[in-house]
């Protein structure tokens, strides 16, 4: 068991050095060295993960959500008046939206891209299809 509070960042996904994906730049540059007759390398879904800088964004979108649930949370406790209330749950849901929004955009850059440029853009589609469907459906 560890001591990370909910509130602590995400710990470091790091591989080992001969595990490690090359950069995004790289991983361009060697697609377009491969030989022509050379089939695509299979990508899992294991292989596709949002950049850092994407998930650091979200996760800190989330801690800023918590903190606005908490501060609801203390005007329920407070008796504040219901229309307070609403206007915070409102301001809520669209933090909860942009939150999707970003997840969305960051998916399609890393997840979908990456099974295009490796050759799999009907699994590419899929994976699209599927995260809008989620997003619409409780949207």
């Amino acid at each position: 068991m560890t001591d990370r509070t909910d509130d602590a960042p995400p710990p470091e996904r790091r591989k080992p050095a001969g595990e490690r994906r090359p950069p995004a730049g790289r991983k361009k540059a060697a697609a377009r060295t491969a030989p022509a007759s050379a089939a695509p390398a299979a990508v899992s879904a294991d292989d596709l993960y949002l950049s850092g800088p994407a998930e650091r964004a979200i996760y800190n979108r989330l801690s800023r959500l918590e903190g606005q649930v908490r501060g609801v949370k203390r005007m329920l406790a407070e008796r504040k008046s219901c229309d307070e209330m609403l206007v915070q749950i409102s301001a809520l849901k669209q933090a909860v939206n942009a939150v999707a929004a970003e997840l969305l955009q960051a998916h399609m850059e890393t997840c979908v891209l990456g099974r295009v440029e490796a050759g799999q853009g009907r699994q590419a589609l899929a994976s699209l299809r599927s995260a809008l469907a989620k997003v619409m459906k409780h949207g």
